[in-house]
């Protein structure tokens, strides 16, 4: 596999991942398929590892039916993806997101980082977040 064909295939990993647990509602699905071996969380509301991520978003899928995310840009370098996203809670704020993956040599998620920022009412300028 050459390296840009990794690479791809990287992002196309992390966006079918995050879709299938987002989305779809399936987070053990979506661990059970493209983590690796071990998954590292670095969120401080998301227990480590898959259990602790399964449980997360399982009560999330309860407490939050209807969430939704849009994937507006993947960038792949390295082991690396990151994906900038609009994310949508019924109810509460819509929020701008940047999550960072690490991949193995196998294109399998052993590690992840997030920060989130409330998408305001108001903005000193006419661009959006995305």
């Amino acid at each position: 596999m050459s390296h840009d064909e990794r690479l791809e295939r990287n992002k196309q990993n992390v966006i079918a991942f995050y879709r299938l647990m987002f989305n779809d509602c399936k987070p053990r699905e979506a661990i059970e398929r493209y983590a690796g071996a071990e998954y590292r969380q670095h969120n401080p509301h998301v227990a480590d590892g898959k259990d602790g991520f399964v449980e997360y978003f399982e009560r999330m899928q309860a407490e939050w039916p209807g969430k939704r995310v849009e994937v507006r840009r993947a960038v792949a370098e390295g082991d690396y993806v990151v994906l900038h996203c609009s994310q949508h809670w019924p109810g509460d704020h819509d929020y701008a997101g940047m999550d960072i993956f690490r991949l193995d040599d196998d294109g399998q998620i052993v590690e992840h980082w997030d920060v989130l920022e409330v998408i305001p009412e108001h903005s000193a300028n006419d661009n959006t977040m995305f």
